[in-house]
């Protein structure tokens, strides 16, 4: 049996799970096919599924002692998260995502950068992958500057310090020390947690040998209601937090201010024949922008996807920047509701 050492800590996966029979099965069994050789458990936080998730786990727990399950009644990220944290008993606590699939090499990679750099959290990127022609054209999105931006944790880049991090190798105690994940914040817990870790004198590590598989959203719908729920999150975390926020998270609302206004005075002018009508250019510029950004998918994924994108990416924007705008500007009605499920 693995035993725990100083080289070798031992790690608690952690994952609140709700209505994920797609995917928790390919999640959950990556982390039993860990090349760790350190001591290990697998603590799922089980919300109100209705979709067959949770007969699916107690499958999986009756065949692998480490795994274990505990209740989620509210189904809320930050909530399942937390649950799960308390209910671990390991120095290192592995942050996963039911979406994610995390190569063998994963868990040893983490907890070695962990020990070699002193950090608090060390993170690497989201690898998007997609089975079919929508999600192959929403998993590269996602791993474009023309889709999310371009950060480090979506595209790349060099090893060091980062503002935040994609999922999350920690040090149990230092969780523990900052309150763990704020639960009154349904998406973007991971931003403000690494925030709180950094504003105590804490390191948050980027990595780029660390790389996990993505499953996108299957659905158009689902993918809009994701990106809303994201971009309001986004919005009021801005409104909360204004001189923690870089500049890159302001750009798709202004972006979708300008086309729509564009828009809007370039119909006045077409009605009143005045120069208005030039207000055009704008939205014009980003179908354009937008034609662009797909000729590396056609070139890559085939026309199918292509296709897809020339949809695909303008939601993207349109709901984030959209979302932004509602929750920086207060306008959502009930914001806890949104979750992006």
């Amino acid at each position: 049996m693995p035993r725990e050492s100083a080289e070798h800590p031992g790690v608690s996966y952690v994952m609140p799970v709700l209505n994920e029979v797609e995917h928790i099965e390919a999640a959950v069994l990556s982390l039993t096919a860990q090349d760790y050789p350190g001591e290990c458990e697998i603590v799922l936080a089980l919300g109100p599924s209705v979709d067959g998730t949770n007969r699916v786990i107690e499958q999986l727990a009756a065949e692998d002692p480490r795994i274990r399950s505990i209740p989620n009644d509210l189904g809320s990220t930050p909530g399942g998260l937390n649950a799960a944290i308390r209910a671990s008993h390991h120095p290192v606590v592995v942050r996963v995502d039911a979406h994610s699939v995390l190569p063998p090499d994963y868990t040893r990679i983490a907890v070695e950068t962990l020990l070699r750099t002193g950090a608090d959290n060390v993170g690497g990127i989201m690898q998007a992958e997609g089975t079919t022609a929508f999600e192959r054209a929403v998993a590269h999105a996602y791993g474009s500057k023309a889709g999310l931006g371009g950060t480090p944790h979506h595209v790349g880049g060099q090893e060091g310090p980062a503002e935040t991090a994609y999922l999350g190798t920690f040090r149990r105690h230092r969780l523990l020390e900052v309150g763990l994940f704020d639960e009154g914040i349904k998406r973007g817990q991971d931003w403000e947690l690494n925030r709180r870790l950094r504003a105590t004198g804490g390191t948050v590590w980027f990595t780029p040998a660390l790389k996990v598989v993505y499953r996108p959203r299957s659905s158009l719908v689902k993918l809009i209601r994701q990106f809303v729920a994201t971009g309001i999150w986004r919005g009021e975390l801005a409104r909360r937090f204004p001189s923690e926020n870089g500049l890159r998270y302001f750009v798709p609302p202004l972006a979708v201010t300008g086309i729509l206004l564009g828009i809007i005075l370039g119909i006045i002018g077409l009605a009143t024949e005045s120069w208005l009508s030039a207000a055009f250019v704008i939205p014009a510029l980003y179908a354009l922008f937008v034609v662009a950004a797909a000729i590396p998918v056609l070139r890559k994924e085939g026309p199918r996807s292509a296709a897809w994108y020339l949809i695909v990416l303008p939601c993207i924007h349109f709901a984030w920047g959209t979302g932004f705008v509602l929750g920086f500007l207060k306008l959502s009605r009930n914001i806890t509701a949104q979750v992006g499920r």
